[in-house]
């Protein structure tokens, strides 16, 4: 097996600077086969024009975000767009103050194809449509009006849609700029579609268009998954990770209620059928899902859609709830994960790996001594020792990964500042006060 340059360096320099890879997953993945089938069965739901939901529960450090950027990976395979954002304290599901459609702006931003997996996938999506329809159309001799005819005809479906009427328009605009060259009217366009304008009368004046994709966050994700099939996908997956921020960073319940309600009405729409090529999954701690004072558990309606199976003990598993509970790593898994990291470093080169099992052995057994259960509950700080100790045999022949197995091979160097859910788990959630003014 060889491993592309750019697929190995993404996953070193991501590992050592303690983050999740966006290229690669697939080469340093270990465990997970139950959770990624469930899924991927989510995913041929999607695709075949149903809908989907799920919650991805575990600690900080169990792999949330690199199972959602696995999933993501997988979802493009099967011809789905992803969009993948992070919640924060100005972003969030519901609210009536731009923060929910801050964090549309945010996932359509991040909007991901096959052909552009890092992000920024929109406007070739756009213009692969078009392009699509400008051939069939100039094959028999149309003009660029009959083109923008066709357009707007083949957008009629989304008018049954919140928004669906000027969507198609802000589309006929588009296409008018790309006929003409008009940069400017394209970017006035392209600017609607990624929820950018703050009040209507601006993008009335820019496209003469009587609404902007606002607050109302699902509504628009609806209108992304319908038409991403007109536009020749599979429809969407929506991947929003810091759940654990509207559990116990918002200081008012009233904000949270209102967010957690926004959740159940998705959770609702996905279940019943009333959603359309679209899936959600959202991940959180343990914390954010099941503390009955702040988190998800708190809204009674949440509780009991989100329960797992009472069936489901004795180590029995059941992957059919809403909720998928990551575990952290085992020790066997982590010693895979370290051979992968070898692996990658080698560039798939058996012949060139740098350190044999015996060494990951006893750098494992190093760990354990200076982190205790920490070294399988957040094992970061292991994998960017260990990547670390490659790139010291690797540049500096002759020095053997005995003599540096043989300092403290934990010790020393800034760690990485730590996460949001790593701030809440060490300071606690905060204070609830009813009367701090907050935005809902």
């Amino acid at each position: 097996m060889i491993i592309k340059r750019r697929e190995r360096d993404a996953i070193l320099q991501s590992l050592q600077a303690g983050l999740v890879p966006k290229l690669g997953l697939h080469l340093i993945q270990v465990g997970r086969k139950q959770e990624v089938n469930a899924v991927l069965g989510d995913i041929d739901r999607i695709a075949d024009g149903g809908a989907a939901f799920r919650i991805i529960e575990g600690n900080y450090g169990s792999g949330k975000s690199f199972f959602l950027n696995l999933v993501k990976s997988l979802a493009l395979q099967k011809n789905l767009l992803v969009l993948q954002a992070d919640i924060t304290m100005a972003r969030r599901i519901y609210s009536k103050g731009g923060e929910a459609q801050a964090l549309f702006s945010e996932l359509i931003r991040n909007l991901a194809t096959k052909a552009r997996p890092e992000g920024e996938g929109l406007i070739g999506l756009i213009e692969s449509w078009i392009a699509s329809i400008q051939i069939q159309v100039k094959s028999t001799g149309g003009s660029d009006e009959a083109v923008k005819t066709k357009i707007l005809t083949s957008l009629s479906s989304l008018h049954s849609l919140t928004g669906g009427f000027d969507f198609s328009e802000v589309l006929g605009k588009y296409y008018e700029g790309f006929a003409k060259a008009d940069d400017g009217l394209k970017a006035s366009a392209v600017k609607w579609l990624r929820a950018e304008y703050p009040t209507k009368t601006e993008a009335r004046q820019a496209l003469g268009v009587r609404s902007i994709l606002g607050d109302d966050l699902y509504e628009n994700l609806k209108l992304i998954a319908a038409f991403s099939v007109l536009a020749g996908g599979a429809g969407i997956l929506v991947n929003i990770d810091e759940l654990v921020v509207l559990s116990h960073r918002l200081p008012n319940r009233m904000v949270r209620q209102a967010n957690f309600e926004a959740i159940l009405a998705i959770i609702n729409d996905c279940l019943q059928g009333g959603a359309s090529h679209l899936g959600f999954i959202l991940a959180g701690t343990v914390e954010c899902v099941e503390d009955t004072r702040r988190g998800l558990f708190s809204y009674e309606a949440l509780r009991s859609r989100l329960a797992s199976n009472s069936l489901a003990q004795g180590g029995l598993i059941d992957l059919s709830g809403s909720v998928i509970k990551l575990t952290t790593l085992t020790p066997e898994e982590l010693f895979v994960l370290l051979q992968n990291i070898r692996l990658v470093h080698a560039s798939g080169d058996l012949t060139k790996i740098a350190v044999p099992d015996e060494a990951i052995a006893q750098i494992l057994q190093k760990a354990n001594e200076a982190l205790g259960a920490e070294t399988f509950k957040t094992p970061r700080k292991v994998i960017r020792s260990f990547i670390g100790l490659l790139n010291l045999l690797d540049q500096n022949p002759g020095v053997t990964w005995q003599q540096i197995l043989a300092g403290e091979f934990m010790g020393g160097g800034a760690d990485l500042p730590p996460s949001v859910e790593e701030e809440i788990a060490k300071s606690g959630p905060v204070t609830d006060d009813d009367l701090t003014a907050v935005t809902v």
